[in-house]
């Protein structure tokens, strides 16, 4: 049974890499490793050594603390739900936008929508 804080680093793995437009064939390739290694990192199945994930970190461009947010030292066996593609898609897609004022109401007319849900 995969470690929580493995399955949790594996879910910030997918987000990061769907936040980049990549697959997991891209980021295979770019690591020198299969997609099903991929595969087997974002399910916390395989868990990813300090320099594979130093190497995670240059090629999706995060810091390495990124893949360590939400847990906390006492509840490392309840890590945070894994966002949906589309979530990271969507959050992706609002953070291109220029005008944080465009970005501001529209985060307030989703938030609007998702309490009247």
């Amino acid at each position: 049974m995969p470690h929580p804080t493995d399955v949790h680093v594996g879910q910030r793995v997918r987000e990061a890499r769907l936040a980049k437009g990549m697959t997991q064939t891209d980021l295979g390739n770019a690591l020198g490793i299969s997609f099903q290694q991929v595969q087997k990192y974002e399910k916390g199945t395989n868990r990813v050594g300090s320099s594979r994930l130093w190497e995670i970190c240059k090629v999706l461009d995060q810091p390495i603390t990124f893949f360590f947010e939400g847990l906390s030292r006492g509840a490392a066996s309840d890590p945070e739900p894994a966002l949906s593609s589309r979530a990271i898609k969507l959050a992706k897609e609002i953070d291109e936008i220029s005008d944080d004022n465009v970005k501001t109401h529209f985060l307030r007319l989703v938030r609007s929508y998702a309490k009247s849900a």
